[in-house]
């Protein structure tokens, strides 16, 4: 079967006296039948010329879910003098949203049932939930396409009626005033997808007699609504890649007018915690690498910012919680998270130890201000998510939950290090990798490296059940944890982005070649995986080293970074800005020009690419990488595959539901094992 091949329909983009010709422009017309037809085309393709593989995606899907718990349910939660928890019922894909009352012998009450929410849908996302103060209302909200416009409901709880009012197009979060009937929530701009306006509503009252308390008419910001642990105050945050503005209310004047915390400035981030007489601050006002500060409420302007602990040069701050009697934060040191605990009656601070060379650790639902236990989640390429109590006077911690992993999985059968890269420049590129234990470390084996490298986003390292069918069959794993993210900080950011973003690219390359060099792998048995901004990644890397790789994923891959950054049509297009830079400067045009992957497709030999989207993606159009496979297609003068996957039905998360998602996994899986297939009969 060959290969589908696109219409040329030439169009002609002329910026800064540069004109570039696009042959797949008309691949942006979403109700055009030729766009559809093209798309069901390359659908049709990938599974005829992968149907020999149908055996083994099906083996590999049966693998990982049967490594599933078939019954299972999160560890509960303390707010309001009730327990809340997730659950699965066996055979489920969807969960069930239950509480019970902080009392001994209470008796389960069932909120939402998303299985049920789901039926008949193709895709399903339960967005959030919120109950109301006295208990009485749950709202949630939902969203059945993959756009990421969510519907909001409202159920009395005592009766399971769903009430009249339902507001669509919405972000999905609300925030209760006291009682059951004033709430706040944000709505979308149907054409920017932006979260943009905030209303204040009353559940007795229709949807058009809302009141608007908060426009944000800057396209490079967002706005969410947001509350204080305290309860004490509603908040608006409305933040930018590299400014932030929080507007606050007090919750008990709920319809009152929000207050500005601190005008926005031009690099200046903050988000706020209240505690007693006194505001928390995480900004990066007096120092690059983020601060906790202090304000009293009577004074929130900048000037009245006080640093609270001192922080070493090279820790960067990256969150933080309160208590009663403690705080607690996140740090980042040598790519590593920290969590360091501070006694605000007398000024002690010890860490939690972690105890292994690579890990994730995240503070998790802590509702109860007044409590001396932390709730915090654990992680690692050998450890299963796992949740511990932690008793900040005591410093005694207890495990709740770890994620059993069905099967004969032992945490000993797998190894975990960590490595180092050196990039041209000097600076050290930490690698995490993972193994099964006893495999021989040789240039003979499968390497699959993964990376990120964008917005600041931090590539942490974490336990994948799903995973495990490639460690099993002697893959091995790693995660370049390339500039770009804020695994060494604020600088290793601002270190891969704007005009220094080809950082981000070279030190994947360099991740490679040192695995590669140091006997981890060799190019026929390398393949590289990215998504969204990581798909950007690897988008540039198939272009500048192509050779280094048998083949590359890119997921829901942002590639025609160029066109799209010059077209303010295009949702979400004039908030990046802060990240990629604005093409309409000529500097800017010229160093995107110099990167993007779509206009830097060359007469060259690419190494077999599975290439996937999602024809509702609200992040990355589907247009970007079905224009993009298009193009590599003419260009490609090697005989590997080149395939698209666009899932018809879902938008930039993929397939939803916590069995189907696997199976879009297993294809993936297949396709590499394919291509080591057909290397190992070459060389028989």
């Amino acid at each position: 079967m060959k290969a589908p091949l696109a219409e040329k329909i030439s169009c002609k983009l002329t910026q800064h006296n540069d004109t570039r010709v696009d042959n797949y422009y008309w691949l942006r017309e979403r109700n055009n039948p030729k766009v559809t037809a093209y798309l069901n085309a390359e659908n049709k393709y990938l599974k005829a010329k992968l149907a020999h593989t149908n055996a083994l995606q099906k083996t590999l899907f049966k693998e990982i879910v049967n490594r599933i718990q078939p019954e299972d349910a999160s560890v509960p939660y303390l707010d309001n003098g009730f327990y809340y928890y997730e659950r699965y019922e066996k055979g489920s894909e969807h969960p069930l949203i239950c509480r019970k009352a902080d009392r001994a012998n209470a008796k389960e009450e069932l909120l939402i049932d998303s299985n049920k929410l789901a039926k008949g849908q193709s895709y399903f996302d339960l967005g959030d939930y919120a109950v109301s103060s006295d208990n009485k209302i749950i709202a949630y909200s939902t969203d059945c396409l993959g756009r990421r416009f969510y519907t909001i409901y409202f159920k009395t709880i005592a009766t399971g009626k769903i009430q009249t009012t339902i507001l669509p197009n919405t972000e999905g979060s609300i925030v209760w005033a006291k009682g059951s009937k004033l709430f706040f929530f944000v709505k979308k701009d149907l054409e920017t997808l932006r979260d943009y306006q905030v209303f204040r509503q009353n559940l007795d009252t229709p949807n058009e007699q809302a009141q608007l308390v908060f426009e944000e008419k800057n396209q490079a910001f967002n706005v969410e609504i947001d509350q204080t642990k305290s309860e004490k105050y509603i908040l608006i945050n409305s933040m930018s890649t590299t400014s932030t503005e929080v507007l606050y209310l007090d919750s008990s004047n709920p319809i009152g007018k929000f207050k500005v915390f601190q005008k926005r400035a031009k690099n200046l981030e903050y988000i706020i915690e209240h505690h007693t007489d006194s505001f928390y601050i995480l900004s990066n006002l007096n120092r690059k690498n983020f601060d906790i500060l202090k304000t009293p409420i009577s004074n929130t302007e900048k000037e009245h910012w006080k640093s609270c602990f001192e922080q070493k040069k090279s820790t960067f701050v990256e969150e933080f919680d309160v208590f009663e009697k403690h705080i607690v934060i996140t740090e980042r040191k040598d790519a590593l998270i920290k969590m360091r605990i501070i006694d605000l009656t007398n000024g002690e601070a010890h860490y939690l130890d972690f105890g292994e060379p690579a890990y994730e650790a995240w503070i998790s639902d802590n509702s109860e201000f007044n409590s001396q236990k932390l709730r915090f989640g654990y992680s690692s390429m050998t450890t299963p998510t796992s949740y511990f109590d932690y008793d900040m006077e005591s410093k005694k911690k207890a495990l709740l939950k770890q994620q059993k992993v069905e099967g004969n999985f032992d945490t000993k059968n797998y190894t975990t290090e960590r490595l180092y890269a050196i990039a041209s420049d000097g600076v050290k590129i930490p690698i995490s990798i993972v193994y099964k234990t006893g495999v021989e470390l040789s240039n003979d084996k499968p390497l699959l490296l993964y990376a990120y490298g964008s917005y600041g986003y931090s590539s942490d390292v974490y336990f994948s059940a799903a995973r495990l069918s490639l460690l099993n069959r002697g893959f091995i794993y790693a995660i370049a944890h390339v500039r770009g993210g804020q695994e060494k900080g604020r600088v290793w950011y601002e270190d891969g982005k704007l005009l220094n973003k080809k950082h981000t690219f070279t030190d994947f390359i360099t991740c490679t070649k040192f695995l590669q060099d140091k006997g981890y792998s060799k190019p026929e048995k390398t393949f590289a995986e990215g998504g969204s901004a990581g798909g950007l990644l690897m988008g540039v890397v198939a272009n500048m080293s192509p050779k280094l790789y048998a083949g590359i994923i890119a997921e829901v891959p942002f590639v025609d970074v160029l066109t799209t950054m010059l077209d303010d049509t295009i949702p979400l297009t004039t908030g990046e800005y802060e990240e990629w830079g604005n093409p309409n400067n000529i500097e800017f045009y010229k160093y995107i020009k110099s990167y993007s992957p779509y206009d830097c497709i060359a007469r060259q030999e690419y190494p077999a690419m599975l290439i996937t989207t999602g024809l509702h993606d609200s992040q990355v159009q589907y247009w970007e990488p079905a224009k993009w496979v298009a193009k590599l297609r003419i260009y490609n003068t090697s005989s590997n595959n080149i395939f698209l996957y666009t899932n018809m039905k879902t938008g930039h998360s993929g397939a939803s539901g916590r069995f189907e998602v696997y199976k879009e996994v297993a294809l993936s899986y297949a396709f590499m094992l394919d291509i080591l297939n057909a290397l190992r009969r070459i060389n028989s």
